[in-house]
């Protein structure tokens, strides 16, 4: 395998499947699957959600919620989604523990980091949930903050399109797609790979990002087998 650790960024509505809100137990056992095929290779991994197909602190606050609140509402839809995969993945017979950066003792472990690399160290996966436990903070922050505080290899953000094209592949039939790009090529194209604060910060760690198909077969393996899959953003 090409790196030893990784951090996997999935968004909530990634796990929704062909629903229209929720999570879909068929594509999250799906997902198990092709975890599994990672972590019997040995690979350490750990996992940030989103928690968009529950609900959006950005969305709540345009309908007039105050912001601070309903983005507290979207931190507790990152657990939810975080206890689902983590159910999905113990069926698949992964041991997996859940951390979450607000204190809900009796549902997951406070994020500590000694702890999560002791965890990572033992073959176990380990979920982040509860984004950054700040309020304006993305969980693409927060994927970016855990990869950089495990010390993982790469970020690989599983989406539903296979990479990063120069427009909208899903609105554009003209749209082509990158292999390899640059941080400072994606800042000056103004393409929308991350949000801009974790983007940055993913950039000044020298921290590599994958953007892929995750829904397709066998593309988690054979990304982090080094195989020329996705879009590869580095320095």
């Amino acid at each position: 395998m090409k790196y030893k650790r990784v951090l996997l960024k999935l968004s909530g509505e990634a796990l929704m499947g062909d629903r229209q809100y929720g999570i879909d137990p068929k594509r999250l056992a799906e997902y198990a699957q092709e975890i599994k095929k990672i972590t019997d290779k040995g690979v350490e991994v750990a996992i940030v959600i989103g928690g968009g197909n529950i609900f959006r602190g950005v969305a709540g606050a345009s309908k007039g919620m105050d912001r601070v609140q309903a983005d507290h509402m979207g931190m507790l839809a990152t657990v939810i989604n975080g206890l689902a995969l983590q159910s999905a993945l113990e069926d698949a017979e992964i041991p997996t523990r859940l951390q979450s950066a607000i204190k809900i003792n009796e549902v997951a472990e406070p994020f500590i980091k000694r702890r999560a690399l002791r965890h990572l160290e033992k073959g176990r996966v380990v979920i982040f949930g509860g984004g950054t436990g700040n309020p304006y903070f993305t969980t693409d922050s927060a994927a970016v903050l855990r990869a950089i505080e495990i010390n993982a290899d790469v970020i690989l953000k599983g989406t539903r399109v296979d990479g990063i094209y120069t427009s909208d592949p899903e609105k554009n039939a003209d749209a082509t797609k990158f292999d390899f790009i640059s941080f400072d090529d994606v800042l000056r194209k103004g393409l929308k790979v991350m949000d801009t604060t974790a983007f940055t910060l993913s950039q000044e760690n020298e921290l590599p990002i994958i953007v892929f198909d995750m829904n397709k077969s066998e593309n988690l393996l054979k990304v982090v087998s080094g195989e020329s899959v996705g879009t590869r953003v580095n320095l």
